[in-house]
């Protein structure tokens, strides 16, 4: 059979794209269901975008190939089309927003925008032998049963990373772009709790705190989460982007900077009051606990020093600790590196050497933060290589 466009992963990026590259898409997933990370997204209310997108907010060896598509695709335009489906949103901390109801609302928007293109989608499909003939693409479509060789004008890549694998992340987009000849940026984990060998914080699991997590040149103030294989929570899961094996993460439990003055104002006040009762007050009580033999909490408050005060409060500001690994592929929220952008056009997110060939959302190596910027990313990249397909 013949199509003008093959879609591989029908995936955020994937559905966007066939929204909008015009007639004969086909697009393949090997799943039951579209959108299955948008359904499980955000709580099962998918965290759609986020106010404040923009090229800052993502990780890429080439900080400008994102500001392209992003630019030409907004989280405005995308918060318009969700209020032409009617689909009620809130927005929480940070400018991310999220739907009042479902993501499944986000779902059936897509689904419909793919049918008004006339889009068609085949799902319980798998696809392999790819190949090219200098102006077309070839490949074997398993479907119920049967083989389909399918020939296509268009082969866009919109397979994901190798996140959840238990979602079916295979990777597949990495090995299509190395069969054409094209880079990778080596993938790895991204946005992920981050492990201890020792199991230091098992006693701690289930403490959550708000604090600054920095790792490499990156600072996050958000909460963190103690577990028992080690940190998570908003602010490691964005630094987790950052930190690389074998390096340090400085945790800053007293991001407010205000407690030196505190413990002041309470030596006078409460000062018969044990010192681990005093901070207590001001960090969870198992925290304070766990601290305790490391920092060497003991006495009262009104024993300690202006000296000792300010050196606990720096101790407390820079807690550095040195993670053994990440949860890995298995629970991280994206897949960081993909295909080098050195080898996509920015206006087409098509290969520069393959015509014809395209690479979308999260297999190239563009990577958001926490917080509806992956998505954007997925909309933005879907609808740019959607546009110049329908425009060619």
């Amino acid at each position: 059979m013949y199509v003008e466009t093959l879609i591989i992963g029908a995936g955020a990026a994937g559905m966007m794209c066939a929204a909008h590259a015009g007639p004969g898409v086909l697009l393949v997933d090997h799943a039951k269901a579209p959108g299955e990370k948008i359904r499980i997204s955000g709580g099962g209310r998918c965290n759609f975008t986020n106010l404040h997108a923009s090229p800052q907010n993502f990780i890429s060896q080439n900080k400008h190939f994102c500001k392209s598509a992003l630019g030409r695709y907004t989280q405005w335009d995308f918060i318009d089309l969700i209020d032409q489906y009617g689909i009620a949103w809130h927005e929480k901390t940070l400018g991310q927003l999220f739907c009042d109801n479902t993501a499944k609302d986000v779902i059936a928007m897509l689904r419909s925008e793919m049918d008004k293109a006339g889009a068609q989608l085949w799902l319980q499909t798998s696809v392999e032998n790819f190949a090219h003939d200098g102006s077309h693409f070839t490949a074997t479509l398993q479907r119920e049963g049967h083989a389909h060789q399918v020939k296509a004008r268009n082969l866009v890549m919109a397979s994901g990373g190798k996140s959840i694998p238990k979602m079916g992340a295979t990777g597949l987009g990495y090995h299509i772009a190395q069969q054409f000849g094209l880079p990778i940026i080596t993938p790895r984990p991204g946005l992920v709790p981050l492990t201890f060998s020792d199991e230091r914080f098992k006693p701690l699991a289930g403490v959550a705190t708000p604090a600054r997590v920095s790792a490499g040149a990156a600072s996050f103030d958000e909460a963190i989460l103690f577990t028992h294989r080690g940190l998570s929570g908003p602010a490691v899961l964005q630094a987790s982007s950052y930190w690389q094996e074998g390096e340090t993460v400085s945790l800053n439990l007293v991001p407010q900077g205000d407690l030196l003055s505190k413990l002041r104002h309470q030596r006078q006040s409460d000062g018969r009051k044990a010192l681990t009762t005093v901070l207590s007050q001001h960090l969870p009580g198992r925290l304070v606990e766990h601290l305790g033999t490391e920092l060497k909490l003991d006495g009262n408050i009104a024993d300690q020093s202006d000296a000792r005060l300010t050196q606990l409060c720096d101790n407390l500001a820079q807690w550095t600790v040195t993670p053994a690994g990440s949860e890995g592929y298995r629970t991280a929220e994206v897949t960081l590196g993909g295909v080098d952008t050195d080898a996509l056009s920015s206006k087409t997110m098509g290969a520069k050497a393959v015509p014809g060939l395209y690479f979308i959302g999260e297999c190239v190596d563009v990577t958001g933060w926490l917080g509806g910027y992956n998505f954007q990313w997925a909309w933005s990249s879907g609808w740019a290589a959607g546009q110049a397909i329908a425009n060619q």
